[in-house]
């Protein structure tokens, strides 16, 4: 038999993934050297605590307070940036690129902020930064886009990228909980940070939501350009009103090849109960991948969590110490740092069909005069539902008028709801969330 490569690795930041990772190398390294015939050899971790570490039972002769240790060390050939952040991280990873390592990270914030220029940062050093953790934990999506689906011009893109918001509406969809129940139970149950903004903002999305949608297109993608909402303003009368008109919601990432160029967008959205990402439930991630030769694809599974994001960047370690990552990054064309940028449309330019609620006096005429404004402004209804929810699902004052419309731009929409929310007889603002109909298949 031949001899087996060794490769040593040195992670950085022994937190939640970190441990996970240095556990899987140390505790299934028989397992990893049948299955990869390589011998993936934990030598550092790196870090200015322990206490997770000594919990887990690591090997304290690993520990390392000073990065440059771990850099110094020629059996070194891999470097994990686990330590999240898109300062300190960025630092650690430029240092790893300058020594000769390869670098692995989860770390999307920092890849869709600054990704190109650390990828040109790698090439210039003859190295490679792997990712496969960045953006739905144990779901291999960044293989499948750069490897599995290569043949394909890919046309779009739809995920349910973020567990958090995903478990909060699942709750709010099943049980009936407010926003706000849902999301203390989410924090109780340790699947909501205490502070949760980045994730129910719905920038945790936008983030890797960049980074899928720069390898799918194969351009550079501006995050502060991708227009974002979250799902801490939705009530849970718009969701039992879409469930009557047999829709779920679920805070989608979408991004859409037009002729014009790229729609890239984050919010929560209207889903038929029939698509299969409205079957994705709890804290688990998928996401749907429509290629002009496969069709749709869908990749689903636990999209964060301690083992799952480890099993993806202990699979990027062995990637790059067998030199397939390696490879793939020399010649693939679909890295951002040798892309242009892409042509990203503003949201008024999105095309799609809406559900509208707004509060309104319960008198003759209202609804004319709200048909009428929709209608100067070239938006057709579909469907009308008027009934008063419970109370405690929608305690504004008025009565709700729920309409949904055919396919219409959203700067059209925008523009109609400001004159509608001027109305007198019309209380406070209007609701507005997009339906996303299933995408067509070019085949």
């Amino acid at each position: 038999m031949a001899e087996k490569m060794t490769c040593g690795v040195a992670v950085v930041g022994c937190g939640t993934v970190g441990g996970a990772t240095a556990t899987l190398l140390t505790r299934d390294a028989e397992i990893l050297r049948a299955r990869t015939g390589l011998d993936l050899e934990l030598r550092h971790v790196v870090d200015v605590n322990f206490d997770n570490a000594r919990r887990l039972g690591l090997d304290e002769s690993l520990f390392r307070t000073d990065l440059q240790a771990a850099l110094d060390d020629p059996g070194v050939g891999v470097v994990c940036e686990l330590i999240g952040g898109t300062s300190i991280a960025k630092t650690v990873i430029e240092r790893a690129l300058a020594a000769g390592k390869n670098v692995v990270t989860a770390n999307k914030a920092l890849l869709a902020r600054h990704g190109a220029e650390l990828w040109a940062a790698a090439r210039r050093a003859g190295r490679c930064i792997a990712f496969e953790a960045s953006c739905a934990g144990g779901i291999p999506i960044i293989r499948a886009l750069s490897d599995g689906l290569i043949a394909n011009r890919i046309d779009a893109l739809y995920g349910i990228v973020n567990g958090t918001c995903n478990y909060i509406l699942t709750a709010m969809t099943r049980q009936g909980q407010s926003y706000g129940e849902a999301l203390a139970q989410a924090q109780a149950d340790g699947l909501a940070e205490a502070d949760p903004t980045l994730d129910v903002g719905g920038h945790d999305s936008a983030h890797k939501l960049a980074i899928l949608a720069a390898l799918a297109f194969g351009r550079q993608i501006d995050l502060d350009a991708i227009p974002v909402q979250g799902v801490d303003k939705l009530q849970l009368c718009d969701i039992q009103y879409g469930n009557e008109l047999g829709y779920t919601v679920k805070l989608l990432a979408i991004a859409q090849r037009r002729r014009t160029g790229l729609s890239l967008r984050v919010g929560p959205a209207f889903i038929s109960k029939q698509h299969p990402l409205a079957w994705v439930s709890g804290p688990f991630n998928a996401v749907s991948v429509y290629g002009h030769a496969t069709g749709h694809t869908m990749y689903y599974g636990r999209g964060a969590g301690a083992y799952p994001t480890a099993s993806a960047v202990v699979a990027d370690i062995a990637s790059l110490a067998s030199g397939t990552a390696l490879r793939a990054f020399e010649q693939l064309g679909i890295w951002p740092d040798r892309c242009e940028r892409a042509d990203q449309l503003s949201v008024e330019e999105v095309s799609s069909r809406y559900y509208l609620r707004l509060q309104a006096e319960d008198r003759p005429g209202v609804f004319a005069r709200v048909a009428a404004i929709l209608g100067q402004h070239e938006i057709s209804i579909s469907s009308l539902l008027q009934h008063e929810p419970p109370e405690e699902a929608c305690p504004q004052a008025g009565v709700p008028v729920v309409i949904t419309t055919h396919r219409a731009r959203e700067g059209d929409v925008r523009q109609a709801l400001t004159h509608i929310d001027a109305l007198d007889s019309v209380m406070g603002s209007s609701v507005c969330i997009g339906i996303v109909d299933e995408h067509p298949e070019q085949l």
